[in-house]
């Protein structure tokens, strides 16, 4: 039995441009995934899942049991379990093992499918315990790389490496198509407003790539991203959080032109602002879920606790260390 952790994160700049080879700079935050797995005697794959999802569900899975019975949205909780096969599959690939059987149980305390890389976490923590558990522990780039690729078949080819490279590193990271390296970043002053809801990212990447094949504008929306966040990683060198805040605030309004965002996430992005927050931006795919604001003060987290759109408010510090193996 082998357990391991992997960090959620947020996008400080750069989501859904990123999957275009433009550039973002994901964070790792410390709310972990933990995933213990267990080589079974057979071929089988066997998924207990704790508050992994919206309100938290329990699974068993496997077997030839079917589709897990929950009371969750039934795209979630079918994606959740991809990623947990195809994480199983590339471990099995690294081991050279096709026929391992696992017993996996997962705890998680980010939500699912709400913007701090949840799928990610669980993939990438999942590939490490697993391959650890059949006696070929990989190196964290490695786990990255297979991490990517059990996303890439999860989202029909339409994942970039970034969730995946900065839960397996830990820290700030820059990914800029298969160009994926740490960077320094001191202590950033985060403060996150969730909504209580998700969005469905195959959606809103889908979404996002008919506008811009439809529309110029939108395309030079996605180039305009990646133009912002090269003048990030300037003020995040110099840790200009004045600038940073002013950037993420052109990054959410250029995400909202490109239709990821909702009614609740403006209302928590303003409500961060108007409480003091430097910036403000919705992280992740959009459509509900999580924005993340800079504020190195208690204004934007009180303001967003009183916000009607936000049902949990919390700092979330940098998560220095990625993926890593834990006490059972």
């Amino acid at each position: 039995m082998t357990t391991c952790s992997a960090p959620g994160k947020v996008y400080l700049f750069g989501e859904h441009a990123v999957v275009y080879g433009e550039p973002a700079v994901p964070c790792a935050i410390e709310r972990r995934a933990r995933v213990t797995a267990e080589k079974r005697s057979d071929a089988g794959l066997r998924v207990n899942a704790t508050d992994l999802s919206l309100d938290g569900f329990t699974v068993e899975y496997g077997d030839g049991d079917g589709p897990p019975n929950v009371d969750a949205p039934r795209s979630l909780v079918e994606d959740g379990m991809s990623y947990v096969e195809e994480a199983v599959t590339q471990a099995r690939d690294a081991a050279g093992d096709p026929e391992a059987g696992f017993e996996v149980t997962i705890e998680s305390d980010i939500p699912l499918g709400a913007g701090l890389g949840s799928s990610a976490a669980v993939t990438t923590a999942l590939i490490d315990a697993a391959t650890r558990e059949l006696g070929t522990p990989l190196a964290p780039r490695e786990i990255a790389d297979r991490a990517f690729r059990a996303e890439y078949e999860v989202q029909d080819g339409q994942a970039s490496r970034a969730d995946t490279f900065c839960s397996a590193m830990g820290g700030a990271v820059r990914v800029e198509g298969d160009d994926c390296r740490t960077v320094d970043a001191a202590e950033l002053p985060f403060v996150i407003g969730f909504d209580g809801g998700a969005g469905d990212t195959g959606q809103l990447v889908a979404g996002v790539r008919r506008l811009r094949e439809e529309y110029g504008f939108a395309a030079t929306t996605v180039e305009s991203i990646g133009a912002l966040v090269r003048s990030g990683e300037r003020a995040l060198a110099d840790r200009d959080l004045s600038e940073l805040g002013r950037l993420m605030d052109v990054n959410h309004g250029l995400l909202s032109a490109l239709g990821v965002s909702s009614r609740t996430l403006d209302d928590m992005v303003w409500a961060a602002r108007e409480g003091g927050a430097l910036g403000a931006k919705l992280t992740g795919a959009g459509g509900g879920g999580c924005i993340v604001a800079l504020d190195e003060g208690d204004g934007a987290r009180t303001a967003l606790s009183y916000a009607p759109a936000c049902q949990e408010a919390f700092r979330a510090e940098l998560a220095t260390e990625g993926v890593r193996v834990e006490d059972p």
